[in-house]
């Protein structure tokens, strides 16, 4: 057992315009946080693994092909290995608990497996 501290909590980024933290990673899966500011853009590109995000905080518009939705606390959202997807309209400080399946970039090409 281990338990994650710190995960799904906003940090306001450093720096950067958004930020990334993994707090944990096995070949099965990944587990962060992704941070957007309010009036932040997200300019992420699809991931070569499936995704899901539980909003912990904030509110955002996520925007796939398929359509558009409001988001909030306790949102949670299934994004498909490869699926365009952003958030955007951030209207309050955005946090964001992420688990990848398998591990974040485990698919990417030219990456062994871990």
């Amino acid at each position: 057992m281990l338990i994650i501290d710190g995960a799904g909590r906003w940090a306001a980024p450093a720096g950067a315009a958004n930020d990334w933290v993994e707090h944990l990673r096995v070949p099965d899966l990944s587990v962060g946080t992704y941070c957007i500011p309010a009036g932040g853009l997200d300019e992420q590109s699809p991931h070569t693994e499936d995704e899901i995000y539980v909003v912990t905080a904030g509110r955002a518009r996520i925007v796939t092909p398929d359509g558009a939705a409001e988001v909030g606390p306790g949102s949670v959202i299934f994004v498909p290995a490869g699926e365009e997807h952003r958030f955007d309209e951030v209207t309050e400080d955005l946090a964001l608990l992420v688990v990848f399946g398998p591990a974040y970039g485990s698919r990417a090409p030219g990456r062994r497996a871990e």
